[in-house]
């Protein structure tokens, strides 16, 4: 018996010996992964000791250096930087699924609702059924097409307090302001039928803790939060960046459900409108669709997924087009023979009225001016992150599984080997066929899955006011020197100095906006 069990364990001792001899053999006769090029790292720290704000530029230094595919390590998290279009069609093109997941940092958990939101839920059935929400139920061309009279109205009341503000003279406007106010406005007029600035606020304290936490969003989001990358000191709570957002997400969140329970109220009493100023009605605003979906399926469209969806549409669809509108004045500002040629434009096509959503189609060279700011000053200069759901290959190199992803699209769309004069505003690229958007060489709204849905929204919004504002007013730059155009830091890339213009209405508009 005592032999039998010697005989037993020496039997084992052989078979995990010789496991452990095949798995050595195995490691040392695999083929070696050939890895992106990473510059020299620091212990625990990574490469975060070479980042500096503002991080496209900072990045792009880095790639001129090591190439425009690079390995990186955040802290504990590993990076994989892209910035050429051949390398972002390998990720988001060929390797699309396997990128499309998001990486877990602490915004996605405590923002966007413990990553259940669409920007940062991982792919999957749960983001595919947001994703055909909000392409089919809220973005769709037809719901954009419902909504243009909110965004209209909205125009045109900047239009108005521009005008009765001139006096029929020159006078100076800071414009960073007013376009916020505009995009808030065109938002929460389609999402609830509300305004929040400007005349016809019906609720002026609801205004007053909507604009509280507008404010602030931005500066939580833009917060450094090292407890992303290097774990232990998330415990921490260094600087109390998490207690910031708990306390704004619960303010935020009190603020949406009240929103949602004022019309669930109103459709219990089957009255569907909703006040849009000067007695007009506006059927079905955003939340009555989403609280329809709910009727149909409440166990899966509770609150928090609507809270979630119009935590997006605030969060994706305000600051951006406002910025893009903001760096498009300024350039045009900075280039006088641009803005007469497209005011030209607007004069041809639209003649002596205001310009409507259905003249954008004849408005090339505005669409041209549009794309030439979203290349030049992308409000999402490295995308949003992307993060690995297995190994992949990209351009020639292995990608580990769980690699965060950051697509460089400032860097792309400043790249020589891509753009003639590439640091030069020349919306003229863009005319003819020979300007047709080549795939992935401009990307300000991402590429593949998880690309902005509400791309064609946005273009509409900054096109309306952009060309409205051309068409009604004569604009100058304040004093002899050019419009400043450093960036400020922020994820959205804003303006380091807020736009300042002079202006006075066009001759030819007055008896059109005397009767605004």
């Amino acid at each position: 018996m005592h032999t039998r069990n010697m005989d037993f364990f020496f039997s084992m001792l052989a078979l995990l010996f010789f496991s452990f001899l095949f798995s050595i053999s195995k490691r040392l006769l695999a083929k070696p992964k050939k890895l992106p090029p990473s510059p020299p790292s620091l212990p625990i720290l990574g490469h975060l000791h070479l980042i500096k704000k503002p991080l496209h530029r900072s990045l792009t230094v880095l790639s001129n250096r090591y190439g425009p595919i690079l390995s990186l390590r955040f802290g504990s998290r590993p990076v994989l930087l892209i910035s050429s279009p051949s390398s972002a069609e390998d990720c988001l093109s060929k390797n699309d699924i396997i990128f499309a997941n998001r990486p877990r940092i602490l915004f996605g958990k405590r923002m966007a609702y413990n990553y259940s939101a669409i920007g940062w839920a991982s792919y999957g059935s749960h983001w595919r059924n947001l994703r055909r929400i909000a392409t089919i139920e809220i973005l769709s061309s037809n719901r954009i097409k419902m909504y243009s009279a909110v965004r209209i109205r909205e125009v045109h009341s900047l239009v108005k307090d521009l005008f009765q503000d001139s006096e029929l003279g020159k006078s100076v406007v800071e414009l960073k302001t007013r376009f916020s106010q505009l995009t808030f406005n065109v938002m929460m007029g389609m999402i609830a039928g509300k305004r929040y600035y400007g005349e016809n606020v019906v609720d002026l304290e609801e205004a007053r803790r909507f604009r509280e936490i507008v404010k602030k969003v931005p500066a939580v989001a833009g917060e450094s939060n090292f407890g992303d990358f290097i774990p232990f000191l998330g415990w921490m709570d260094l600087g109390g960046v998490e207690k910031r957002m708990v306390r704004l997400a619960r303010e935020r969140d009190e603020f949406l459900l009240a929103l949602i329970d004022e019309h669930r109220r109103r459709r219990n009493k089957d009255d569907f409108s909703c006040e849009q100023g000067e007695g007009k009605k506006m059927k079905k605003t955003l939340i009555d669709v989403m609280l329809s979906l709910q009727e149909t399926q409440p166990q899966y469209y509770t609150d928090h997924i609507i809270m979630g969806m119009i935590a997006a549409l605030l969060t994706a669809g305000t600051d951006t087009s406002s910025l893009t509108m903001e760096w498009a004045m300024s350039l045009l500002l900075n280039h006088p023979d641009v803005l007469e040629k497209a005011k030209a434009e607007l004069d041809l096509q639209v003649g002596p009225r205001l310009l409507d959503e259905s003249d954008l189609a004849k408005l090339p060279y505005l669409d041209c001016i549009i794309n030439e700011t979203l290349r030049l000053y992308p409000v999402a200069p490295l995308l949003l992150p992307h993060e690995s759901s297995e190994e992949s290959i990209v351009g020639g190199f292995n990608v580990p599984y769980g690699t965060m992803l950051l697509v460089n699209a400032w860097a792309i769309h400043r790249d020589p080997k891509l753009w003639v004069d590439p640091i030069d505003f020349k919306p003229e690229r863009f005319q003819g066929p020979e300007g047709a958007k080549e795939a992935l060489k401009l990307i300000p709204f991402g590429h593949g899955r998880r690309a902005c849905p509400g791309a064609g929204l946005a273009v509409r919004i900054v096109g309306l006011a952009l060309g409205t504002l051309i068409q009604c007013f004569e604009w100058e730059r304040v004093g002899e020197e050019k419009v400043d155009m450093t960036e400020g830091t922020g994820l959205t890339m804003p303006k380091a100095q807020p736009l300042k213009a002079v202006y006075k209405p066009s001759h030819s508009m007055l008896n059109v906006l005397s009767q605004l």
